[in-house]
């Protein structure tokens, strides 16, 4: 979900991380240090240590443990034959009549024992220098990899992408500036001119786009850094406080309205608006359910059906359907009206009776999230022509670009209320800003269903 905006924000960050190492390479200000790059999703994910590398930290020691614990082992091995033997010779020197014969057999097993013991501690001495070559092998590894780190600004040019290790670490070394570094504009201007060009490209609304460029330039222009890791995670924090700000907008849930209606005994009446196709009836049907497994019962004007004959006035219909539910106590009356283009006149005026007649509590604009610019300019008009209350996007699951999901809030001031993540009833989800900002700038792509 949302991969081509994240491949953005990724690519802006290596971008000024290669033009800041190379200005300081030619400054003769660069030097190279131990440790590992961070990648730039790595930036805000918890730092708990897992149990698998407190076990990878102890498998040298145990390695170190193990050759003494057999040498232990084969020592007391080595006594017991050793004790087997003496006391064996005790026992025949109380005798009366040794015999030499026995006597040749008590010789030849001392040196028999004494043999076994000098190849048994031949054989510890080779496990142990086994062990430690293993190891001294490995301490040499490294220094291939070493050699590729001078190079890299270069090796970075045509990848769009990192290779990172689980833990969010890219391969290869760190670089540190010799005397501190500030990021000015001329760092920036053209970096942040590209990612403009990028997200609109990506559908994303041009007073959005702007408004993304001018707060990731405030935040970042002034910054000191003394090493490549700090130009990441200052880009990383300046590009997610700046989406943040555009995708919070401030507004009640729906189910919030919805208890608040209850409690003063009356239902929540909400009317969905949009053009055909974006799938507002399926959305209804979502909703009627998602509502019925939380204890409501809805009534859908268009579970139970309120209709009239064929041709009746549709603001009849819904105006039908809100005084069926005061009189029965139900608690949720959810209004279809008929897909229209906003540039349809007739039809506007038709939506606008129906609001007048049914006097929704809320107007919600159900819009496909992978239309992008045109799912937002559609929503601005129908706020122009009706002040809708909330959006509701449908398809966000099959949305790579996440241009309309993350502009037509801020567009039109108004809240997105639930995303539509599947093609299933259950599928969708009162939609949460903070799980949207995880979508965009974490590397996990499952998408949730559940409020």
């Amino acid at each position: 979900m949302f991969e081509s905006l994240k491949k953005k924000f990724s690519r802006t960050s290596e971008k000024l991380e290669e033009e800041l190492i190379e200005e300081a390479e030619e400054e003769d200000n660069l030097q190279e240090e131990s440790g590992s790059r961070f990648s730039f999703f790595s930036f805000g994910r918890k730092k708990e240590k897992e149990p698998e590398e407190e076990d990878d930290e102890n498998l040298l020691v145990e390695a170190e443990e193990e050759p003494l614990e057999e040498e232990t082992e084969e020592a007391e091995e080595v006594e017991e034959k050793k004790s087997r033997f003496w006391s064996r010779s005790k026992d025949k020197d109380d005798e009366a009549e040794p015999q030499d014969e026995e006597e040749e057999d008590d010789e030849d097993l001392l040196v028999e024992t004494e043999e076994e013991e000098a190849e048994e501690d031949e054989e510890t001495e080779e496990k142990k220098s086994h062990f430690w070559s293993r190891n001294k092998d490995k301490d040499s590894e490294p220094e291939e990899a070493e050699e590729k780190k001078s190079h890299f600004w270069s090796r970075n040019k045509d990848k769009d992408t990192e290779d990172v290790s689980v833990d969010g670490e890219a391969s290869g070394g760190i670089f540190s500036f010799v005397r501190e570094k500030t990021i000015q504009e001329k760092h920036v201007d053209d970096i942040l001119f590209e990612l403009e060009m990028e997200l609109l490209q990506g559908d994303v609304a041009m007073e959005v786009a702007t408004e993304v460029v001018e707060s990731v330039k405030q935040n970042l222009v002034g910054k000191k850094i003394k090493r490549s890791n700090d130009i990441t995670e200052y880009t990383y924090y300046a590009l997610r406080d700046a989406v943040e700000e555009i995708i919070d907008i401030p507004g009640k849930s729906m189910t919030e309205m919805l208890e608040e209606k209850k409690a003063q005994g009356e239902p929540l009446v909400v009317m969905f608006v949009g053009i055909n196709g974006t799938g507002k009836t399926t959305t209804i049907g979502k909703l009627a359910n998602y509502y019925l497994k939380m204890g409501y019962t809805p009534v859908i004007a268009g579970v139970k059906i309120i209709k009239h004959q064929k041709g009746s006035d549709p603001a009849a219909v819904a105006f039908d359907a809100v005084e069926h539910a005061r009189a029965q106590g139900k608690e949720l009356v959810l209004i279809d009206t008929a897909g229209r283009m906003q540039t349809n006149t007739n039809l506007m005026d038709e939506m606008k009776k129906i609001k007048r007649v049914s006097k929704p509590d809320l107007v919600i604009f159900v819009g496909d999230a992978i239309t992008g610019n045109d799912a937002t300019e559609q929503a601005r008009k129908f706020n122009e022509a009706i002040d809708i209350d909330g959006v509701i996007l449908t398809k966000a699951d099959a949305d790579s670009k996440g241009g309309a999901s993350l502009s037509i809030g801020y567009v039109i001031k108004k809240p997105i209320m639930f995303l539509g993540v599947g093609q299933g009833y259950d599928d969708i989800m009162e939609y949460d800003p903070q799980w949207m900002l995880n979508q965009l700038f974490s590397e996990d792509d499952e998408v949730a269903t559940e409020a």
